[in-house]
């Protein structure tokens, strides 16, 4: 039997476990706005987010794969690096899930793969320059979702002026469904990209796969496949805590605000995809909420924000030390490395089962979406937005 081979089976079931873990983590991302607006019913929402993620597999290229493929250079990243960046990824997503916090399930794999990396060869083993790429969109991408996302609800609010609908006219829900459907493509586009980058670094880290002459590689086609998939089962599971918080918590969304959020989240997220750049996606969305809110006058949860910056901030750092440990745990001599690294990947799914299985879910969320007469009600008059006021 060929021990390696079986290795690197299991740990592309890992990585398309972690990309799972994505699709629940970042669910959020397209349907926390058309949920709390009632455009969809909270359990269709995951269907109609979970399509769309898929269907970019038929026309998005590899560009972002390649970039976090060659996070660690290829003669560095073998099974260990990679078992341990993945462990550092899924175990973040599961922890920052379970309190509802929207929190970057692409910079927590790629802290994992740092951390393995430099556990493995030290810094000269990261390729710092893709690095570069992830941290320069750290910053910048919730600033352009929030800025775009705000300037967007200036121009809803003057259609709905000029045309006289309601803040959650029908109109304005059709808009969200499609914007949504767009936020839903570009979380698939970009996000799936990063399993598949994963794996390829796995393959041609142990043999199984080689790279250009640049350096660039061709994603086999049942990786790209199996990478959307998953990303699609994971949404239609849903990660319903994180929904909770984007959708209800960080301010009071409308049908026409949810408009202008999606718009923000669409612009940052496909044009950090045009770039080859592993966008957050949960920043880009979570940031363009924000921006709507704020433009609306209906204001944000300064805590709720607060606690997901910080949330923001630690992710590369705590996934940073998460696998440059698990890594350390598989060079301990002997049997010792199976013993504790078996030990720690038992807990840690202990904690993940009894998660999953004290999950909130979509009937929770969904009794928690004000009525239809509720949101009707006009709202206190913004100085710039006629029809918009801050929340209570």
């Amino acid at each position: 039997m060929d021990l390696t081979l079986v290795a690197v089976v299991a740990i592309v079931l890992l990585a398309l476990l972690f990309d799972f873990t994505n699709g629940f983590h970042d669910a959020a991302n397209s349907v926390a706005t058309v949920v709390a607006t009632r455009a969809l019913p909270a359990k269709w929402a995951l269907w109609f987010s979970a399509f769309f993620n898929f269907a970019a597999v038929f026309i998005v290229g590899t560009a972002v794969a390649n970039t976090i493929a060659k996070t660690v250079h290829s003669d560095i990243a073998g099974i260990p690096v990679i078992f341990a960046a993945l462990f550092a990824a899924i175990v973040w997503n599961y922890a920052t899930w379970w309190i509802g916090m929207p929190s970057s399930s692409s910079h927590a794999l790629i802290g994992g793969l740092v951390g393995a990396g430099i556990a493995a060869g030290g810094l000269d083993a990261i390729s710092w320059s893709s690095v570069e790429k992830s941290g320069l969109a750290i910053v910048l991408s919730p600033l352009v979702a929030f800025a775009i996302a705000f300037l967007a609800m200036y121009v809803v609010a003057g259609l709905r002026k000029a045309s006289g609908l309601s803040d959650n006219a029908r109109q304005f829900k059709w808009l969200q469904l499609v914007s949504a459907g767009a936020v839903s493509f570009g979380h698939g586009a970009n996000d799936a990209q990063k399993t598949m980058g994963v794996i390829a670094a796995l393959l041609v880290g142990t043999g199984h796969l080689a790279a250009g002459a640049d350096g660039s590689i061709a994603v086999p086609a049942w990786v790209e496949f199996g990478a959307f998939g998953a990303i699609a089962l994971g949404t239609v599971w849903g990660g319903w805590k994180i929904i909770e918080t984007m959708g209800l918590k960080i301010t009071t969304l409308h049908a026409s605000s949810g408009v202008a959020a999606n718009v923000g989240a669409v612009s940052a997220i496909f044009g950090a995809t045009g770039l080859g750049v592993p966008i957050s996606t949960t920043h880009a969305a979570a940031s363009s909420v924000a921006g709507a809110g704020v433009a609306s006058g209906m204001g944000i949860n300064l805590r709720v924000v607060g606690e997901m910056v910080l949330a923001w901030i630690i992710t590369l750092p705590s996934t940073v030390v998460v696998a440059f440990v698990m890594f350390k745990v598989t060079q301990l001599p002997g049997a010792l490395a199976w013993i504790v690294g078996g030990a720690l990947v038992l807990v840690a799914a202990g904690l993940i089962v009894y998660a999953m299985r004290h999950s909130v879910t979509a009937d929770e969320v969904a009794a928690e979406i004000p009525p239809e007469d509720e949101l009707a009600v006009p709202v206190p008059v913004h100085p710039h937005l006629e029809g918009h006021g801050p929340a209570a």
